[in-house]
């Protein structure tokens, strides 16, 4: 069903919204809005058809997150800055959420959880000085992940740990990062 929404906004919110949605100009803004606007209404529709009532509001903000994967993110697990520029939480709280998000609707967010990981571990690059490979730019809840991958392949594999003085960078041994790119079976 195709609907069309107008909304009406100030020049000021149009400048927030794009800040925190990540959009250089109106367009892209008026794209990234309709992929939320779907979001959005799949929630009310799905409330309206009692396919999910929700009493505890922990229930409705993991439903909305799992909406806003599908939809907004296009089915990509976003990382906990941007779910805390979203639902105004502290980077604690949002790793909380997409933690049971995903702990939750695991099935239903296999693909994008995997393709979150596999990204990882595609750009990986080998750092020969300290004979690690460095992902960067990941999730701790993407890092919790790929070490309870490992742990489930070999609990003496090394797990894969904060690069020290960095802020997104992890490491990785070579043995871990080959049993990781086996498991995922990437080339």
């Amino acid at each position: 069903m195709k609907i069309s929404i107008n909304i009406d906004l100030t020049s000021e919110e149009k400048k927030q919204l794009a800040a925190i949605l990540q959009c250089q100009d109106d367009t892209k803004l008026e794209k990234a809005l309709t992929a939320f606007g779907t979001a959005a209404l799949r929630e009310y529709v799905d409330m309206f058809l009692g396919q999910r009532v929700f009493l505890r509001g922990t229930d409705i903000r993991e439903y909305r997150l799992l909406l806003l994967i599908r939809y907004g993110f296009q089915n990509v697990v976003p990382d906990e800055q941007r779910i805390s520029d979203l639902f105004q939480t502290t980077p604690a709280q949002s790793k909380s959420l997409i933690n049971s998000v995903l702990a939750k609707y695991q099935y239903e967010l296999k693909a994008a959880i995997d393709d979150v990981m596999v990204q990882a571990i595609k750009n990986a690059k080998y750092d020969k000085e300290s004979d690690f490979f460095e992902i960067t730019n990941v999730s701790s809840s993407t890092v919790d992940r790929l070490n309870r991958i490992l742990a489930r392949i070999n609990g003496n594999l090394t797990r894969v740990v904060k690069k020290a003085g960095t802020v997104s960078t992890f490491r990785v041994k070579p043995s871990s990062y080959d049993e990781l790119r086996k498991y995922f079976n990437v080339s």
